[in-house]
């Protein structure tokens, strides 16, 4: 296939950035690049633009590098929640991607990253916290914390339920004590009369018997 070379005029991932002078299939310039305006054919003329779109390229990347220094600081600062459906033993079903991660960035903080930017040396099979390197630009890397927990509700135990039930119990049986507590001062005022009836007989009898001898 024969190649001809033209020079870029804006970046284009995989082949290179603006005043750049690549060489590409005929056909790939004629009927992609020269058509969306991202690359022009070599030539004199053209060869004098090279200078403007080194100018430009040099103010896109200087841009590019702020950004991603600024949102370094932000994600570093972040902790992504994800959740996971778990089995009985706390095993995960499945794993946590790059992919998933750069979902998850965009639905919970609306930042839109690159998944091939979040890197991962093998994908995420255990719940908890984890830091993820994050290589957002050569001179830019970064790290976000995410933490994986399980969506998968725990199952209730017998022990638990007889637990709960127990504790119910105590709980009415205590409410019952002071219903006892209070019943006794009440017999109490009616035994005070006959104590003090019983108290009254012995002094009755002796006022009796010196009666008796002073008659």
């Amino acid at each position: 296939m024969p190649k001809t070379e033209v020079i870029l005029t804006h970046n284009i991932v995989g082949l290179g950035g603006e005043s750049d002078q690549v060489r590409v299939a005929a056909g790939y310039a004629r009927n992609y690049l020269f058509p969306q305006q991202l690359a022009i054919p070599l030539s004199g003329a053209n060869k004098r633009r090279i200078e403007a779109l080194k100018q430009r390229r040099a103010h896109r990347e200087a841009d590019e590098l702020n950004h991603m220094n600024e949102l370094s600081q932000s994600l570093s600062k972040l902790t992504a929640l994800i959740s996971v459906k778990t089995g009985e033993d706390g095993k995960m079903f499945g794993s946590v991607t790059s992919g998933t991660i750069a979902d998850q960035l965009k639905t919970q903080f609306d930042v839109a990253l690159d998944k091939r930017k979040i890197h991962l040396e093998h994908p995420i099979r255990a719940l908890g916290e984890h830091e993820v390197e994050l290589r957002l630009h050569a001179d830019v890397v970064t790290k976000l914390k995410v933490r994986v927990e399980s969506s998968t509700p725990l199952p209730e135990t017998a022990e638990t339920a007889a637990s709960g039930d127990g504790k119910g119990e105590r709980t009415e049986k205590r409410g019952k004590r002071p219903e006892r507590v209070q019943a006794a001062p009440v017999a109490e005022p009616a035994a005070q009369p006959e104590r003090a009836e019983k108290k009254q007989r012995p002094a009755k009898a002796e006022k009796a018997d010196k009666a008796k001898k002073a008659g």
